[in-house]
């Protein structure tokens, strides 16, 4: 059956090289078919993250003021990011263009020093005109070749003059490009320090806003009761994302699907092991259904396999999340991240920079919550991943995987 398959693939693929038009054709239909798709999931995860809203009510009216925080520094914190590769490019340019400053300089130095030979060598001969060097010498041939050496030395000159002055002219632009630059690196420098001062602002108004939620929270029955409509909330979101996207189909591509790839996943992010999967949470009995990854805010937490982006939102209870639909029921979960660098219905490579460390959802120390998710139920993201040392976690990259066939 799948060599019949291959064939008919195969068959399918000369008569479009054959047929003029028809793989362009194909083409347009494909891209116009994933835009559809994309339109679909866009439309269907809005609806969810609608319904999820309404349900909340005044649990959801409490947290508004988290959830428009956090989301604050998570755009900020994207932005100063933006502006820090910017910085790294103007710098980069920068040090480019006072090395072409420094080449410049010595071949002018170079150009100065042989003219000064040539002016000295031509003092030396006693600044003998033309008509005078004519009128000095007895026999023609040697007249002859004494021109030819006056012009020589002319021409040389002049060629020389010629490469003072398109030194002069390049070391010119070469100081104005450098000016220009200059003023580019300082205005990002001072965009830069402004936007991570509006985010030192954020980060205290977010610290007044979860101590007040803190307050509303008297004892550990209620922690208790908001942990597990926490719970609640993220079970109902991932039975409804996967039943919204159960008829579009996921694009495998050249990659291994997810389930045979249990014990080589990379981890999404370096750092420590703050909580296993299966053990008891702070209050009740409550236990870890994924992992906590305790790493420094800012840090990158990468996708662990192909897939597509089914929620980039807010959620309460894990901040700014992330989740990853990998085809056959599996899902990938990155939670309490700093910033989301993708939206939903984007596509993302294995390896591929998601979002960043955060402490978003409430939380005092940064890290990222990582779960696999398959048909719903939580498995344990240690026995899926690149064994670890101790609790200490690395990343490993992604053409290591071979998740590729």
């Amino acid at each position: 059956m799948q060599r019949a398959g291959a064939a008919a693939t195969l068959l399918a693929l000369v008569l479009c090289a054959a047929i003029p038009g028809v793989s362009v054709a194909a083409e347009k239909a494909q891209l116009q078919q994933k835009s559809e798709e994309l339109a679909r999931v866009k439309a269907r995860i809005k609806q969810l993250q609608t319904q999820l809203q309404s349900a909340e009510g005044e649990r959801q009216g409490h947290n508004s003021a988290l959830r428009e925080t956090e989301e604050r520094i998570g755009d900020l914190a994207r932005r100063v990011r933006v502006i820090a590769v910017s910085l790294d490019r103007q710098r980069q340019r920068m040090a480019e263009l006072e090395q072409e400053r420094a080449d410049a300089r010595l071949q002018l130095d170079f150009h100065r020093q042989t003219m000064e030979q040539q002016i000295r060598a031509a003092y030396i001969m006693g600044r003998q005109e033309k008509v005078k060097i004519l009128l000095n010498q007895q026999d023609p041939a040697v007249v002859s070749r004494v021109m030819v050496y006056y012009d020589y030395l002319n021409d040389a000159r002049l060629a020389r003059m010629n490469l003072i002055r398109d030194s002069l002219q390049r070391l010119a632009k070469i100081e104005q490009a450098l000016s220009e630059e200059e003023q580019r690196l300082q205005q990002l420098q001072a965009k830069e320090a402004a936007e991570r001062e509006q985010l030192e602002r954020t980060r205290v108004g977010r610290e007044r806003v979860i101590a007040a939620l803190k307050a509303r929270l008297r004892n550990k029955g209620q922690e208790l009761d908001q942990l597990k409509a926490n719970e609640k909330q993220l079970s109902s979101l991932l039975a409804n994302i996967q039943e919204a996207l159960a008829d579009i189909p996921m694009e495998r591509l050249a990659h291994k699907p997810f389930g045979i790839l249990k014990g080589r996943l990379p981890w999404p992010s370096k750092g420590r092991l703050a909580a296993s999967f299966g053990s008891p949470r702070k209050v009740g009995k409550l236990r870890w259904d994924g992992v906590l990854i305790s790493a420094p805010e800012g840090r990158e937490v990468k996708a662990v396999h192909y897939g597509r982006v089914a929620f980039a939102d807010w959620l309460r209870g894990f901040g700014l999340l992330l989740i990853v639909d990998h085809g056959d029921g599996y899902m990938s979960l990155y939670g309490h991240n700093q910033s989301l660098f993708k939206e939903t219905g984007e596509w993302v490579e294995p390896g591929e920079v998601v979002a960043l460390v955060g402490s978003s959802g409430g939380r005092s120390t940064s890290g990222v919550y990582f779960g696999i998710r398959h048909n719903g139920a939580a498995v344990n993201p240690k026995k899926w991943c690149r064994r670890t040392k101790g609790k200490r976690i690395s990343v490993v990259r992604s053409h290591a995987i071979n998740n590729k066939v």
